[in-house]
């Protein structure tokens, strides 16, 4: 029984900037005797289902964005007598759809590290069932993915994870309810193994593709510290000692390794933290900044930032510990303003941001936002293609909406075009070429421009522009710089390389 693993995308870069782990993990999670799992991923080559021969098994992960194409592979794979199986956050969301929509003949819900070996044997037996419940595991039943199966040159970063789940509760997020917000941590050692096999390959840049990297606030330690049951308080500690010891082995892999991740913004006051991460050389972290105002930040229950100098302030404490911050912000919350779009740019470059990406508000599935948004939408209306606009999933790409919320006083088109506006002043040439001074190499400062560029095109000119000519153009442009870059982030590989021992306490 030949298996397919099938990231849905509908448009391919040839080179990808970060693996996608699941594809990896649930190859880990195929038992062997169904042979090794042919995987493909479409944000490199499209897929084609004219390749998968009848009793074949394809499995879907799909995310809201790309379900559409995940349905038209299904339907494909389904018409030529393969067996689609679909799961991931959207199948897990809307578990009705994948069957309706796109031929699947089962859905995994949550998380599919045990449960794809479950579905898989059914399958060989006949007996397979229309859902398999998941569920939210423990950390130590993660699957290990199976990177031997990576293709060489594809990917620029590899990605490891080293927890899933965050405490907080953010309305433009849905993390917190499907994957949980009590962190599951995975135990050190397999992680550092994981880390150093990839470095083994030659992959010298890490994405750790957590939920939340920073789980334990000093906020949290000291709320608990405060209550007559320690339970809490000791639960809590033990967390960010793993954390620690995390760091520590990390630290101690040496070489030119580099790790990225992501965390709340209030890492920035935990100097402890920052110094271990420093120590790790985990050199920079996606943060939500989100909202420049107090009131966008109240809005999207995020008031645990900053705002105004405060968050200039803050964010350069990262700066200072020499951890590169690649700042997220998000256009059209009710409290913006025309002007909102140049303050949110200068305050990026007074913060220092090496990186920043700018997005528009728009309501995912799963998050509160989008329960707010459906409920105050009328179904019966037509959106686009004769669907209501709160299953825009279902819509083509090239017709999508860019803009789903109504504002208070800007049209969609005038915060779409504010935004793209942000982006192309934020990766100007001479503003790149300057924050590029971060690294001191010639090769480090080109690799700095490219990605830059690279990054703009495939996230800011392909997402949010509305014409197909300028979205083609983009991609064509990302697929030019794609692999330049690559061969910039490219390192010798290190087949020697040792797994380091723990620390003795």
């Amino acid at each position: 029984m030949r298996i397919h693993l099938v990231n849905p995308s509908d448009v391919s870069f040839g080179i990808g900037v970060i693996t996608p782990r699941w594809l990896y993990v649930l190859a880990g999670a195929t038992p062997r005797t169904y042979g090794d799992p042919l995987i493909h991923d479409e944000t490199l080559n499209p897929f084609d289902p004219e390749q998968v021969e009848p009793g074949e098994v394809v499995g879907i992960g799909i995310h809201t964005s790309n379900a559409w194409r995940g349905y038209q592979i299904g339907k494909r794979v389904s018409e030529r007598g393969g067996i689609p199986v679909f799961g991931g956050i959207h199948a897990t969301l809307y578990p009705e759809e994948p069957g309706r929509l796109g031929g699947a003949a089962a859905v995994v819900r949550g998380d599919g590290d045990l449960a794809w070996a479950q579905a898989l044997s059914d399958c060989a037996e006949g007996k397979l069932k229309p859902v398999y419940e998941g569920g939210i595991i423990d950390a130590a039943d993660f699957a290990v993915p199976r990177w031997d199966l990576l293709r060489p040159g594809s990917y620029m970063w590899a990605s490891v994870q080293t927890i899933r789940g965050c405490p907080k509760h953010c309305s433009f997020c849905s993390v917190w309810r499907t994957d949980g917000q009590t962190p599951r941590q995975r135990p050190v050692d397999p992680v550092i193994e994981e880390v150093v096999t990839l470095r083994r390959m030659g992959y010298r840049f890490i994405a750790l593709a957590d939920d939340n990297f920073y789980p334990v606030t000093l906020r949290d330690l000291e709320l608990a510290a405060g209550r007559e049951d320690k339970t809490r308080y000791e639960w809590l500690s033990s967390i960010r000692a793993e954390r620690f010891e995390l760091m520590d082995r990390l630290a101690r892999i040496g070489g030119d390794l580099i790790a990225f991740t992501q965390i709340t913004m209030e890492a920035a006051e935990d100097e402890e933290f920052l110094t271990a991460m420093k120590k790790a050389n985990i050199k920079g972290a996606l943060v939500g900044v989100e909202s420049i105002n107090a009131a966008g930040l109240e809005s999207m229950y995020k008031g645990f930032n900053l705002s105004g100098e405060n968050l200039v302030e803050r964010l350069k404490k990262f700066r200072v510990a020499d951890i590169h911050v690649l700042g997220s912000f998000i256009f059209g919350l009710p409290s913006d303003t025309e002007d909102t779009f140049k303050a949110t740019s200068d305050l990026a470059d007074r913060a220092e941001l090496t990186f920043a990406q700018f997005v528009p508000l728009t309501p995912f599935p799963g998050t509160i936002d989008f329960e707010k948004w459906e409920k105050s939408v009328q179904e019966a209306n037509p959106g686009v293609d004769t669907l209501p606009l709160t299953r825009n999933w279902l819509v083509p790409p090239d017709r999508r909406p860019k803009i789903y919320l109504p504002h208070p006083t800007m049209s969609a088109e005038e915060i779409r075009r504010h935004t793209q506006e942000v982006w192309g002043n934020f990766y100007s040439l001479p503003k790149i070429w300057n924050r590029s001074k971060c690294v001191s190499k010639i090769r480090s400062r080109m690799a700095f421009l490219l990605i830059s560029k690279l990054y703009r095109q495939m996230y800011a000119n392909t997402g949010i522009a509305t014409e197909s000519a300028h979205r083609s153009q983009a991609v064509r442009w990302a697929r030019l710089i794609a692999r330049p870059c690559r061969a910039l982030f490219s390192a010798r590989p290190l087949p020697d390389l040792q797994v380091p021992a723990p620390s003795r306490k």
